[in-house]
């Protein structure tokens, strides 16, 4: 099937099946990535040590800033796509694409430059002890030489998706972590290269990848392919990509600043040992809410076209399948962290001490963890429609305005219980100012499009 023939696609094959084929490989993709997190965590958590699982823990806060620079860029940029796709204006979303590679090469390049600049003190703000920083610095130091690389495989990726290649974009993703397993074995378990190795089979991977991705994208036959002429930064282009891109940057920036806190309140209320239950417990969380991110990059190409082609019914017909989605996919998560907890953590580990404090912390995290997904679709779908300032409130505020308050309040009184029963109240919290949000923008049916225009200045 050609490019144009996918776009076209989307606004007149039935909703249920688009969710369904572009969601599918989405998922697929994330759940393998996820896997391979697991997989990275175990392997690290088993021949290096307790103390590396920590030291891992502490870097979270450094992935999710640099992945918030790449959300700002990629999913900006792909949504934006995907509303010109669905309007057919096929020259601006050309130019969106150019725009796409020249941005993630700037950002990436200049994080990566002050990032490895002030390594030392920004992993010991976020947490790293005198145990765990040397860990922590390994990592990064070869993560952030390949900060270009992550951006831009991010970036295209979520572009492939948007240009209707949703099957392309789980073929990179799949590759990725096919090739990261084989390469964390050869490298943390016969190499014995520790936890440097570990982000040095992260870093080649996906540098393989990104250049599959340039050459798909390097076929002019396809309606958006790599060209010159397309490159330079255009004013309104980057306005209209950072500003559909703000909503995930603060979610990943507020994740950021989240996981510095929390990783400081598990050192002050329970050691080290802590925070690598938190790392856990946080991988459990991830193995099932990637699916509910694939649901999510499954959804914004069809409700982005749907949206720019007027076609609201089918807009909302999307979301309403996806919440359904996320939620009963959650529901299965929270049934067996409820169950399996210890099973769990002993993937992990085998310090029968980090076991328990382990298995604690992910039943109390997952405590509500089936209304997670509703939040999170729907935080999505105004995203996806340009409506930013409702979603950056919903991104916010679950993170800023309910978890850091009561991460702050609860230890004062319940001590290192009071940090991890932090985290479900504030879900539950989030998800009761997200219904009533998405109830008033149905009722007063607010779909006017958003402008994406081209910028020939």
């Amino acid at each position: 099937m050609d490019n144009k023939k996918a776009t076209l696609e989307l606004g007149e094959k039935p909703v249920g099946k688009l969710l369904i084929q572009y969601a599918t490989p989405a998922i697929v993709a994330m759940s393998a990535a996820s896997l391979y997190n697991i997989i990275d965590r175990a392997f690290i958590g088993q021949v290096v040590g307790p103390e590396a699982i920590a030291g891992l823990g502490i870097t979270f806060p450094f992935m999710n800033l640099s992945a918030a620079f790449g959300a700002a860029v990629g999913v900006g940029a792909s949504a934006c796509i995907s509303v010109k796709l669905g309007q057919r204006d096929y020259g601006t979303a050309q130019h969106l694409l150019g725009n796409t590679v020249t941005l993630n090469l700037i950002i990436g390049l200049a994080f990566m430059a002050v990032s490895l600049l002030l390594l030392n003190p920004i992993l010991r703000f976020f947490g790293a002890s005198d145990v765990t920083l040397p860990y922590a610095r390994e990592f990064m130091q070869v993560i952030l030489l390949g900060n270009v690389i992550t951006h831009m495989y991010f970036g295209m990726n979520a572009v492939l998706r948007a240009a209707g290649k949703p099957r392309h974009a789980m073929y990179t993703v799949l590759f990725t972590v096919a090739c990261n397993i084989v390469l964390v074995i050869a490298f943390v378990w016969w190499l014995r290269l520790g936890i440097r190795g570990a982000a040095l089979a992260t870093v080649t991977s996906q540098t393989l990848a990104m250049v599959w991705q340039m050459k798909l994208f390097s076929d002019s036959r396809e309606l958006l392919h790599l060209k010159r002429g397309i490159y330079g930064l255009r004013r309104q282009l980057v306005k209209n990509i950072v500003s559909i891109g703000i909503s995930p940057f603060l979610m990943n920036a507020t994740s950021c600043v989240i996981v510095i806190f929390m990783n400081n309140q598990f050192v002050s209320y329970g050691g080290d040992l802590a925070v690598g239950a938190y790392s856990i417990a946080n991988s459990m969380v991830m193995v099932f809410f990637m699916f509910v991110m694939g649901i999510n990059q499954g959804m914004q190409p069809i409700v982005g076209y749907n949206y720019g082609a007027r076609k609201y019914d089918r807009m909302m017909r999307c979301l309403w399948l996806a919440i359904a989605a996320a939620t009963g996919v959650l529901l299965v998560g929270w049934g067996l962290s409820m169950a399996f907890p210890r099973q769990i953590a002993r993937i992990f580990t085998t310090d029968e001490q980090l076991i328990t404090l382990a298995a604690k912390g992910i039943r109390i995290d997952m405590l509500v963890f089936f209304v997670v997904g509703s939040q999170a679709v729907i935080t999505n779908f105004f995203q996806s429609i340009g409506k930013v300032k409702v979603s950056i409130f919903l991104s916010l505020s679950r993170q800023i305005f309910m978890l850091l308050p009561l991460a702050f309040i609860l230890p004062r009184f319940f001590g290192l219980d009071g940090v991890w029963y932090s985290m479900p109240l504030s879900d539950f919290m989030a998800f009761l100012i997200t219904i009533p949000v998405l109830v008033a923008f149905i009722r007063k049916a607010s779909f006017a499009a958003p402008t994406i225009t081209n910028d020939n200045g």
